[in-house]
């Protein structure tokens, strides 16, 4: 049967397509010479392809599957894509244009996306715990959680520390504050601030004017007792009350009281005087009438039943920085260390007033020794070099900067010294030692360069 009757689209007659006009002597593919309707010879696809790899010679074809091709379509995929379209006109084709070697311009959201795009699922989930991690970190530590969570009692207990702080805002008796003295007060308040705003604490600043307790007599720097039992009153979830005078400085501020001291109480404290004991009290007493407790040099042992805890330096006691327990042991203290009595009979004797009082109730009542503690001076009462000088420098009491001392005392500096001068030195030297990174990175490298090559020092 012959389709040549049929309708075709080619004017003419037939069909262009080989095969679709089957002639009467029964060959069933086209002829050599057959041609198209536009005259072009047509021949099969498959002899095409046969032409166009016939070589002469026998090959073998993968298809793509061999492993050397698949290893190099994969180093074809990870190389960069080229903009090849960019070139000049058809008389400049063998010349690319300027930008036709430079990536296609992206942006910066387009190819985010496409990283993101070519991620598995658990690289994406592990980003985005990485990414939740160090936002939790950054919101930490800059709001007021990390304050509160210091400040609780079952998390940072900042909440049991309260520092009392000896301010003097009308000048003492016999003169004013000047310039210099508003300067150090200042400098000392702002320092106890940054330093209870960090770790949690709470902050009493008290006023340590002379004020007339009663008719007869005044009582300057006896307030500290008075001072000390109002503010456990007010602050009735303090376990423990940190005084300090006004020319103090926490060099420190990293360390925290808990890690300094509380945390390890017991390696810390020394409880036998005798370790260090300038003023040769006859320690223990070992009168017969005593308990076993009494008559021991440590106490009891127990770093729990510490509830009063100094340093000495060289003359005796030194409270310019001291620690007292709430407790009713302290009450009683308190109580016998205010006492009118005492005072009036022996206040004359007292060159250092409540700290000759302090010294007194230790050589003569054994229950006040069972329950004190001493630390080394330098772990919270470091003295600059021109106190206590006149055996020279002392590496039991005077300041490290090797060390990292904690807390620097200027005990004494109204007496032939510069106040301002010590506190400002020492304020330098803290921020100098407590430097960010950064601040590291500006000041000990970037400076540095720049003095050695212009002879010029800059401040960054």
């Amino acid at each position: 049967m012959s389709l040549s009757r049929s309708p075709s689209p080619v004017p003419g007659g037939g069909w262009s397509s080989p095969g679709l006009n089957i002639s009467t002597s029964g060959r069933s593919s086209p002829t050599r010479g057959y041609s198209g309707a536009n005259g072009t010879p047509v021949m099969w696809e498959s002899a095409r392809l046969k032409r166009a790899g016939d070589s002469g010679y026998p090959s073998f074809s993968t298809q793509n599957k061999g492993f050397f091709t698949r290893h190099m379509r994969r180093l074809s995929s990870s190389l960069p894509r080229f903009n090849a379209g960019n070139f000049y006109p058809d008389e400049k084709k063998d010349k690319p244009s300027q930008g036709s070697w430079s990536g296609p311009k992206v942006p910066l959201l387009g190819r985010l996306r496409g990283i993101l795009a070519r991620m598995g699922r658990k690289m994406k989930i592990r980003l985005m715990m990485l990414l939740l991690l160090i936002l939790s970190i950054v919101l930490f530590y800059n709001t007021p959680l990390v304050y509160y969570w210091r400040r609780s009692p079952w998390l940072g207990g900042g909440q049991k520390f309260v520092i009392i702080l000896a301010a003097n805002v009308g000048g003492g008796v016999m003169e004013w504050k000047g310039a210099r003295e508003w300067a150090i007060e200042r400098d000392s308040v702002r320092n106890k601030k940054k330093y209870v705003a960090k770790w949690g604490y709470d902050l009493e600043i008290v006023d340590m004017s002379t004020k007339k307790r009663y008719a007869h007599e005044w009582r300057e720097s006896w307030e500290k007792v008075d001072f000390i039992r109002s503010s456990l009153r007010k602050y009735p979830k303090a376990e423990w009350i940190w005084w300090l005078d006004l020319n103090t400085f926490i060099m420190e501020p990293t360390y925290s009281l808990q890690d300094h001291i509380f945390n390890n109480l017991e390696k810390h404290v020394y409880r036998d005087i005798n370790e260090y004991n300038p003023l040769n009290i006859t320690h223990p007493i070992t009168d017969d009438f005593l308990d076993a407790e009494s008559r021991s040099p440590v106490g009891d042992g127990n770093a729990n039943s510490v509830n009063l805890i100094l340093s000495q330096d060289c003359s005796g006691f030194n409270l310019g920085s001291f620690f007292v327990r709430r407790s009713p042991w302290i009450d009683r203290l308190l109580d016998v260390w205010w006492d009118p009595v005492a005072y009036e009979q022996k206040h004359m004797e007292w060159e250092h007033k409540e700290q000759d009082a302090l010294e007194q109730l230790y050589t003569t009542q054994p229950w006040i020794r069972k329950h004190t503690a001493f630390l080394p001076q330098r772990m919270i009462n470091s003295f600059p070099t021109g106190a206590c000088s006149e055996n020279g420098n002392d590496t039991r009491i005077h300041y490290d900067k090797k060390d990292r001392d904690f807390l620097v005392n200027m005990a004494g500096c109204e007496w032939g010294r510069d106040c301002w001068g010590e506190m400002y030195n020492f304020r330098e030297l803290s921020y100098y030692l407590n430097r960010n990174p950064w601040e590291r990175f500006k000041e000990d490298l970037v400076a540095v360069a720049w003095y050695k090559l212009t002879g010029r020092k800059v401040k960054l």
